[in-house]
């Protein structure tokens, strides 16, 4: 069975953008390259901040809705709090 992660992503104008993938460094780069997301269009996304994974889409796509609905100082906190080290270099403007 595939699994799924939840991501959320620091864009340029530092607003956070949140998202699911089964791969989320391949969604990274579709972000980047201006066909991921309507969205990471206009808010180009710097790096990966968060990463959390699920054993299925369902759970992941439950967990996106729950962080979408955070307000910005609770994304950070959560961002904060996670320990998952995703590794991903920041890109310049």
């Amino acid at each position: 069975m595939k699994s799924y992660s939840v991501y959320i992503l620091e864009c340029s104008d530092g607003s956070l953008y949140t998202g699911y993938a089964a791969d989320v460094r391949k969604r990274f780069e579709l972000h980047r390259s201006g066909k991921g997301a309507k969205y990471t269009r206009s808010h180009k996304p710097l790096r990966i901040v968060y990463e959390e994974a699920f054993p299925d889409k369902s759970s992941a796509l439950k967990r996106e809705w729950e962080i979408k609905h955070l307000t910005k100082p609770e994304k950070q906190d959560l961002i904060q709090r996670g320990s998952i080290d995703v590794g991903t270099e920041e890109f310049p403007d």
